[in-house]
């Protein structure tokens, strides 16, 4: 039984390895690969601030791994504080 659950969990390494090898990531796999969370994600996107996709016909964002790689590497500010007041910034601005 235990060895079932050790073979389970090799399998499921493996797979979060080769998730990374992806070259057009989801916003599921852009969290998995960078551990930041869904909603920062959409708060990044929201205030275009992460480089993504631009495809007009396809609501669904998508990420250029390589592109996030250097995005990451140019050390972003994603601190909280930093989103929540561009967020708020962002809204002021669409009220007017």
């Amino acid at each position: 039984m235990e060895e079932n659950e050790d073979v389970v969990g090799l399998l499921s390494d493996i797979k979060g390895l080769l998730s990374h090898t992806k070259k057009v990531m989801n916003v599921d796999d852009l969290a998995a690969y960078t551990g930041l969370s869904k909603s920062k994600i959409y708060k990044l996107t929201q205030l275009k601030l992460i480089p993504m996709g631009n495809n007009p016909h396809i609501r669904q964002k998508f990420f250029d791994k390589d592109t996030i790689d250097t995005w990451l590497l140019g050390e972003p500010d994603l601190s909280d504080e930093t989103l929540e007041h561009r967020f708020n910034e962002s809204l002021v601005k669409n009220r007017r």
